[in-house]
């Protein structure tokens, strides 16, 4: 089915394309477009593909250069740089940006969504509040793609919360240093493209990611353990100044919204396959890889009662609304 949505997608894309689109001015555009992680990774594959249609499909009229692995903007940097105008376009992990707004980190909540499907429900419940807080920081929404299942990767053995007391934790948003608060860690802020250094010097112990970043950062040169816990999905989201959008003709409009749903669909499709490959990725770079235990499970389980109650409340009305149309389904 996945395949079907995919080609059904890309066949609406090449028909826009039949359409020459044009600039409201008339003139064709070049577009940079920051994007967080390295260029290997399957979001910024995803990227290119998405900017190479958009140009087949505008015939020239945006043509969009992708710069990987913070190279042009760092991550924590790249959403304001759309909202600015310093570039037209990005792609950004909204849930970094919850001391904005906290339905930023609605894919956050640990447990709450644990499964592409499930991310995939929450997600839709999640959209129509999702573009109009956007459309309120000048943004406009083209396209978003889940994560695999986040785990947590460690140097060193670890069977319950106790275990992790003092450890150096990566935390990339609000809910990550959260968790490290409440597991008794010591939350560090570190870009994905600094985390290979960040584990490599002692700076950072440990993480909560995918199997993505981590086979993607070889982090086994200096971690031990991944656990799979599963316990949430995060959305990478690709986004265009409001201002850029709406200089835009109808045809430019279309054929951007077009690829974006390719991507979105080619995207998912890639980080289902990515799931099982990086896992496997890092057993063969030594790492072991397993189920969290009983206790462990128990323990996070707690934790993410508790995050998952800060979030309800911070998020408000628009919050409760969310996680009811999402449980509805």
């Amino acid at each position: 089915m996945m395949k079907t949505l995919t080609s059904l997608l890309a066949a609406t894309a090449l028909t826009a394309a039949s359409v020459v689109p044009a600039l409201a001015d008339g003139h064709a555009q070049k577009w940079d477009m920051p994007m967080a992680y390295s260029a290997t990774n399957f979001h910024s594959e995803n990227g290119v593909k998405f900017a190479d249609c958009v140009r087949t499909a505008t015939e020239g009229g945006i043509d969009i250069t992708v710069h990987p692995s913070g190279s042009l903007f760092k991550g924590a940097d790249i959403k304001r740089a759309i909202q600015t105008g310093q570039v037209p376009i990005g792609e950004r992990l909204l849930s970094g940006h919850q001391n904005e707004n906290a339905i930023f980190g609605f894919d956050s909540v640990p447990f709450l969504a644990t499964s592409f499907e499930a991310s995939g429900q929450l997600f839709d419940a999640t959209k129509p509040t999702l573009e109009r807080i956007l459309e309120d920081q000048n943004l406009k929404l083209i396209y978003s793609v889940p994560w695999p299942p986040q785990g947590l990767y460690f140097k060193k053995e670890v069977n319950s919360v106790a275990d992790m007391e003092g450890i150096k934790f990566r935390s990339y948003n609000n809910a990550t240093a959260r968790l490290a608060e409440l597991t008794g860690m010591l939350p560090v802020t570190i870009e994905a493209a600094e985390i290979s250094q960040a584990f490599a010097t002692g700076v950072a112990e440990s993480m909560i990611s995918s199997g993505a970043t981590g086979y993607d950062r070889k982090v086994w040169e200096s971690l031990t353990h991944f656990y799979e816990v599963d316990a949430w999905l995060p959305y990478n989201h690709v986004m265009v100044n409001l201002d850029t959008w709406n200089g835009l003709d109808d045809a430019s409009k279309s054929a951007l919204m077009s690829c974006g749903e390719t991507a979105a669909a080619d995207g998912l499709e890639a980080s289902i396959a990515y799931t099982n490959f990086t896992l496997d990725g890092l057993r063969e770079g030594g790492m072991t890889v397993q189920k969290a235990g009983d206790t462990l499970v128990a323990d996070l389980q707690k934790v993410g009662e508790t995050m998952t109650a800060e979030w309800l409340e911070a998020a408000g009305d628009d919050g409760a609304a969310i996680v009811d149309a999402f449980k509805g389904n």
